[in-house]
């Protein structure tokens, strides 16, 4: 089958990303990109060079107002307002939402009105359905025009929690995530009226913060609702973050019983969205890894059969925005366009 048309609303960090993404991704095909704040020639830029994953591979130049990518036009808008961008003129029905302005079920539906038929918001959502795949993408209806990607810990977190939910069954658990900086935070001290801490200096401090990475987990697996929370420590590195999941076990199993139980999951049913290492990785290593979730077998430990804390990488960046496309792709199939 052909490519489906895809097109991204905001050309920022993860809208790049997603692009680079589209151009390994055999079912999906960028035709369109709207940005309001960048003009056609500093989108090529930006999409050329980057700073994390290094020059992209292949052509990028500018046509009048529109980009030429491997040759292939990519149409470019400049509009504010998600309702006036003109995505059926492309045939672009499956928009990634990548602002993260519009993040509700509303506001995302603007898109319907410029001829989009489905949208991903590449966020968490205070109200559209939240889809990880591999963990619930099969809930997946073709009546739900808006939809959510969850965020780049929740899909590290529920492939992993799911593999041990299913087999020995989570009691309670707590996450921590050791996350790179990102966008929202600071270069130096600045106002953060908010989240104090946040406005400290990404580059030189860990820094607590919050996430709601963890109990989203309850909305993707009923089961695990109330039962497991949990929290961020922004570190400075620029990207590959790190999952530490605490939980007490069910069914009591060895360390050993566990990595046995997850390297099964990573090389069956979960094969490329949760991978398995025995190897002595540092964060870089995942750098431009497309897993979500890689479990780091020599990381974790246990107390007892029924405590254990689980380790797994991702890259928050690249991994993410793979499954973006990914459930672009999923729903796509199961609407009967692909």
């Amino acid at each position: 089958m052909a490519p489906i048309k895809v097109g991204i609303n905001g050309f920022g960090r993860i809208g790049r990303i997603v692009f680079r993404n589209a151009i390994e991704h055999d079912d999906v095909a960028v035709v369109a990109v709207n940005d309001p704040f960048i003009e056609p020639k500093y989108a090529a830029y930006m999409l050329k060079y980057d700073t994390t994953h290094g020059q992209f591979k292949g052509t990028v130049e500018v046509n009048g107002s529109d980009l030429t990518v491997n040759g292939k036009t990519v149409r470019f808008y400049t509009e504010r307002d998600p309702a006036n961008i003109p995505w059926a003129e492309t045939g672009a029905y499956y928009i990634v939402e990548s602002t993260g302005v519009f993040t509700t079920t509303e506001k995302a539906k603007a898109h319907l009105k410029g001829g989009a038929k489905k949208v991903v918001i590449s966020a968490p959502s205070a109200d559209a359905p939240m889809f990880v795949m591999g963990v619930n993408n099969e809930s997946y209806k073709s009546d739900i025009e808006v939809l959510s990607n969850a965020s780049c810990t929740t899909n590290c977190l529920a492939p992993l929690a799911k593999v041990i939910h299913d087999k020995y069954g989570i009691v309670e658990a707590l996450m921590t995530t050791v996350h790179s900086y990102t966008a929202t935070q600071k270069t130096v001290d600045g106002p953060s009226a908010k989240d104090w801490r946040g406005g400290r200096t990404a580059a030189q401090n860990i820094i607590p913060s919050s996430t709601g990475a963890a109990k989203a987990v309850g909305k993707v697996i009923p089961s695990l609702n109330g039962k497991l929370t949990g929290m961020a420590m922004r570190v400075p590195t620029p990207n590959v973050s790190v999952v530490d999941l605490t939980a007490r076990l069910e069914k009591g199993a060895s360390y050993d019983d566990i990595k046995a139980t997850v390297k099964a999951a990573a090389e069956g049913q979960l094969k490329g969205i949760l991978a398995y290492t025995e190897d002595d990785v540092v964060s870089s290593d995942m750098n431009g890894d497309s897993h979500s979730s890689i479990f780091d077998a020599k990381a974790g430990i246990s107390l007892n059969d029924n405590f254990v804390k689980l380790v797994a990488w991702y890259d928050n960046e690249w991994g993410y925005s793979r499954r973006v496309l990914d459930l672009l792709a999923y729903i796509a199939k199961v609407d009967g366009n692909a």
